[in-house]
């Protein structure tokens, strides 16, 4: 019963937020601080936020504007990740993608598995991008490499805003978009072993693993745009 009070409040919390995006962008509702929220980026400054595998940020490949956080494309880019790090917790932003963009954002992050920092939820134009045709477990909102979304994802179009979730609460884990479940999984099940053996992970003995991790966005070359990034910190007892 905890478990559902908990992703029924976050779902209503961040269904508002994504209401009013453009009044209130980057912003704190009173019902999302009563519940928790917190924000991870203000809108002005890239508080909270290094490079990874860095003491601070990169000197390329990131810039704010307009009170949005965007990649510069085509440049020496590097991953950002927060400076904190979390357990249990439900994260939500607000991203679009340029056509035939790629881009995601990874949890479970460390950095001492640079090659497969963590698992990454995937955004991507599915559409005109190669590598979302690669397979279902490689688009929009996948455990990208591992396990796909459901077929019937609610996906806006490239240069449309998407808003998306994930939550981890012990060893469940899921993936939300644009206000719908759309994937969710248990660490440590057989659903996720067999993906993980058919995946370019499959080398790495102890990826899959929860870890207490930094959270990522990933830097692919393409543009991305993010705003409304927040989160809350769960407890799993």
């Amino acid at each position: 019963m905890k478990r559902r009070l908990i992703l029924i409040a976050g779902f209503l919390v961040t269904a508002a937020a994504l209401v009013a995006a453009d009044q209130n962008m980057n912003s704190l509702t009173p019902e999302e601080k009563a519940a928790g929220w917190q924000l991870l980026f203000n809108g002005a400054s890239f508080d909270g936020w290094r490079g990874y595998r860095m003491p601070g940020m990169p000197e390329a490949g990131w810039e704010i504007r307009d009170g949005l956080l965007k990649t510069v494309p085509k440049v020496r880019g590097r991953e950002l990740i927060t400076v904190r790090k979390f357990g249990d917790f439900e994260f939500s932003w607000e991203w679009k993608i340029a056509p035939a963009g790629n881009n995601g954002i990874k949890y479970f992050v460390t950095e001492e598995r640079p090659s497969a920092p963590g698992h990454e939820y995937q955004m991507i134009d599915d559409e005109k991008n190669e590598d979302g045709k690669v397979g279902p477990q490689r688009t929009t909102a996948s455990f990208y490499d591992v396990l796909p979304p459901a077929a019937d994802k609610p996906t806006r179009p490239a240069g449309e805003w998407n808003q998306s979730r994930v939550l981890v609460l012990g060893n469940h884990v899921e993936h939300w978009l644009n206000g719908r479940k759309v994937l969710e999984y248990e660490l440590g099940s057989e659903q996720v072993k067999a993906g993980l053996a058919k995946s370019k992970f499959r080398t790495f003995p102890d990826f899959g693993t929860r870890i207490q991790g930094h959270i990522m966005l990933t830097y692919h070359n393409d543009e991305c745009w993010f705003r409304n990034l927040k989160i809350r910190e769960l407890s799993a007892r």
